[in-house]
């Protein structure tokens, strides 16, 4: 579990990364919670967005994405999710 202060640290940080994956119509699926895993192994921290045809709403996907890549989420905001989970082998970002 993140503190507010770990969490505002990594909003910075995420905030001039790109979108890595995006969640469409199809909504979220083992597939993408598999890609996403292996992606937020190596980067550690990783923004996803969600498309304006998706139906369901982004704090639902982000969840699921969350408990399915077992990563922190750290913020939604809009139709951006922001995911971090600490790299056992790519370690790069230091907490506070």
């Amino acid at each position: 579990m993140l503190t507010g202060k770990q969490k505002r640290h990594l909003r910075s940080l995420a905030h001039h990364l790109d979108p890595v994956f995006q969640v469409g119509k199809g909504g979220s699926n083992d597939h993408l919670i598999r890609h996403i895993s292996e992606a937020i192994e190596k980067r550690e921290l990783l923004k996803v967005s969600v498309l304006n045809n998706c139906l369901e709403d982004p704090r639902e996907i982000a969840a699921e994405l969350a408990e399915g890549a077992e990563a922190e989420l750290v913020q939604v905001i809009g139709k951006t999710i922001v995911l971090y989970k600490e790299s056992k082998d790519h370690k790069t970002i230091e907490l506070p």
